[in-house]
């Protein structure tokens, strides 16, 4: 098992990503390669807010004042707890994070980061019940 040291920014961690990945002995991130059967688990990455799909906004009102303490939140240290997407052919739906999402709106931000993870038109059909 190898062991590394991370070094964290003391200022502005607001830009300061993390991200990992396994390799297989050929040095291959697992589940990435063409023919492969391997299922990858969730990633964390930034998506374009106009890229995610939500299913579930008419039927929800989000916590005015919530939205508010999140946006204060956001513009002081950042968002912390990733919102949870799922990816079904190419298209991202988001079903939690509702109002952390609408706080990436009213502040304008163009971007949000995801926790993704793949699934297929029976788990999106599940989520839509």
């Amino acid at each position: 098992m190898a062991s590394f040291i991370l070094r964290v920014p003391t200022a502005n961690l607001r830009g300061f990503s993390v991200s990992a990945a396994a390799s297989s002995s050929n040095g291959a991130v697992p589940g990435t390669g063409t023919g492969s059967t391997q299922k990858a688990g969730p990633m964390i990455v930034e998506l374009p807010l106009d890229q995610i799909k939500r299913p579930l906004m008419r039927t929800r009102a989000n916590d005015p004042n919530k939205v508010q303490e999140l946006m204060q939140s956001i513009q002081q240290i950042g968002l912390q707890v990733p919102i949870d997407v799922l990816e079904v052919d190419g298209v991202y739906y988001g079903f939690s994070g509702c109002h952390r999402y609408e706080a990436h709106q009213r502040l304008g931000l163009p971007t949000i980061r995801c926790k993704v993870r793949r699934g297929t038109k029976e788990t999106l059909r599940h989520h839509l019940r």
